[in-house]
C-alpha cells in the first residue's frame, strides 16, 4: 500500500510501500521499481522496516525514512543494503529521543530534521550530522 512519495531532482519517484515494509524507487521511464530500503519483511533489524511512512531524499541520493512501527528515523545511503538509525529507535515513548508513531519528515535549508510525531501530538527538530 503506497503511503508517501518523493520525487528527486532527476525525476526518480520514491514510494513508501507501507504494508510491504519497504521503500521503492522508479527512475524516470522505468517499467519496474527497485527496493531501496527494507524489503526483508517486517522487523527492527537494520535491513528491515516496519510500516515506513514519510520519506525524504537529499541531493546525494540519501534516503530518510520515518519507520512508523519501530518508532525511529532511518538513513539509507545510495546502494546500501542496510540503514542506520539516526533518531529514535529507543522504544515507543515521549522522551527527547523517542517517538510514538513518527509519520512525516522533512529538512530545512540548514540541515535540521523535522519529524511529525503523531502519537505524541508534536513535531520534533533534530540537528543531523
Amino acid at each position: 500500500m503506497p503511503e508517501y512519495l518523493f520525487v528527486d531532482r532527476d525525476h526518480s519517484v520514491y514510494v513508501s510501500d507501507c504494508c510491504n515494509h519497504r521503500v521503492m524507487k522508479w527512475v524516470e521511464g522505468a517499467k519496474e521499481g527497485i527496493v531501496v530500503a527494507g524489503g526483508q519483511g517486517q522487523g527492527n533489524a537494520l535491513t528491515q522496516l516496519s510500516y515506513p511512512d514519510g520519506i525524504f531524499v537529499d541531493t546525494l541520493g540519501t534516503l530518510y525514512v520515518a519507520d512508523y512501527g519501530n518508532h525511529r528515523v532511518m538513513r539509507w545511503t545510495q546502494g546500501a543494503t542496510q540503514g542506520t538509525v539516526i533518531v529514535g529507535g529507543n522504544g515507543r515513548g515521549a522522551g527527547a529521543n523517542q517517538f510514538n508513531i513518527p509519520y512525516g519528515l522533512s529538512f530545512d535549508r540548514h540541515g535540521n530534521l523535522y519529524v511529525a510525531d503523531a502519537g505524541n501530538h508534536r513535531v520534533q527538530r533534530f540537528s543531523i550530522e
